[in-house]
């Protein structure tokens, strides 16, 4: 039979009295007789595998999983009343702005960072086709001459800009305009 109380209490926490044995600690419950709910049988329960491991060990590879069902998720609600936003608290939160020319200065900097195409695929490939077929019918091209093609256009015209750019800049202004591009070809000997 088994003891009334854990085996870890002391006997200091035990009296004994003259007709019988130890009698109950305070901190335990009264077990009155045997036939109580505490000494009823218990159903056989069946074995669970593997309780002899520690929790940091992952269960074997023969126990299979199954999913999880979904918890309701509880929302919480405040005693205050949830009023209506007034008229001054509607006031957004005023946008930051740069000052002229970060952004532009910001924008540089990536472009000349990247190596990316930056003219969109699709319309430089029907612009490339419609050019071509006023030249000759029946032109086909494969995707990596499209592709070529694209990156000379696009160089050609960094260059030509960069060109552009310091002609700009020798007329003492920071705005292109078309005469700085005519200039550019002049010099480069492409324009008569």
């Amino acid at each position: 039979m088994a003891p009334l109380w854990p085996l870890h209490s002391s006997p200091s926490n035990c009296t004994r009295s003259a007709g019988d044995a130890f009698t109950r600690p305070p901190h335990l419950p009264i077990l009155t007789t045997l036939s109580s709910p505490a000494y009823a049988p218990k159903p056989p329960q069946s074995p669970q595998p593997f309780t002899h491991l520690p929790p940091s060990h992952p269960p074997p590879a023969t126990m299979s999983r199954t999913k999880e069902t979904a918890r309701a998720k509880r929302t919480i609600t405040s005693k205050k009343s949830k009023k209506a936003p007034s008229a001054a608290s509607g006031v957004k939160k005023a946008h930051r702005r740069w000052r002229p020319g970060t952004c532009a200065i910001r924008e540089i900097r990536k472009f000349q960072k990247s190596t990316s195409l930056l003219i969109q695929c699709a319309p430089f490939q029907r612009l490339v086709r419609e050019v071509s077929s006023s030249q000759k019918e029946g032109l086909r091209f494969q995707s990596s001459a499209i592709m070529a093609i694209q990156e000379a256009t696009e160089a050609y015209i960094v260059s030509l800009l960069a060109d552009t750019n310091l002609a700009c800049i020798h007329a003492k202004r920071v705005t292109i305009q078309p005469k700085d591009v005519q200039l550019a070809l002049r010099l480069r000997g492409e324009r008569h």
